[in-house]
């Protein structure tokens, strides 16, 4: 897990194979969900095709400058409603479905970047989507690129070393606060 991140400089000639790819649609069908409900709804494409052209269209400027080097773009999707009603959790559903993808790429040998800086609007009327279908992410899979591909607006950023809360702050025992300690 420590091995997977989100970077933003990827190989514009590689691939991802068909095995791959489902791989990681596999590891995303089988994450769990609230009641068994699974809301994860993944639209992909693949470079070239007019999936690929659609999502890649929803993405902000700032994420299609780099994202245009990925082979494969895909959006995610959450089912607000299925046959037994109103979705609860569906979202978080959807982030544990998305996270056991983007795990799955890294053990594929590829990284994937979760991006937030789309319209979600314009990607629901350019798929058609149903109104229990709400776009909430899309993802960007492919091989890291070589370090002088970093765009150098993203360069001190993406080679800034990674950091994380210390556990002390993230978990508490007792009360609010108060740093959980594992026994020794």
């Amino acid at each position: 897990m420590r091995d997977r991140w989100s970077p933003r400089w990827l190989d514009a000639s590689a691939e991802v194979t068909d095995a791959q790819l489902e791989a990681m649609l596999e590891a995303a069908r089988w994450a769990p969900s609230y009641g068994n409900s699974q809301p994860a709804r993944y639209m992909v494409g693949r470079r070239g095709d007019s999936t690929y052209s659609r999502i890649f269209e929803v993405l902000s400027q700032r994420n299609q400058a780099w994202a245009q080097n990925a082979p494969v773009l895909i959006l995610g999707i959450a089912m607000t409603v299925n046959h037994k009603g109103t979705l609860p959790l569906n979202e978080y559903g959807l982030g544990l479905a998305t996270e056991n993808l983007v795990l799955q790429a890294v053990d594929e040998g590829l990284v994937a970047h979760q991006m937030g800086g789309f319209n979600a609007e314009g990607a629901r009327i350019l798929f058609e989507l149903p109104p229990e279908a709400r776009p909430v992410v899309v993802i960007a899979v492919g091989k890291l690129g070589d370090r002088s591909s970093i765009p150098e607006d993203l360069r001190e950023r993406e080679l800034a070393p990674r950091k994380r809360l210390p556990l002390s702050e993230i978990a508490f025992t007792g009360e609010w606060g108060k740093p959980f300690r594992a026994e020794p």
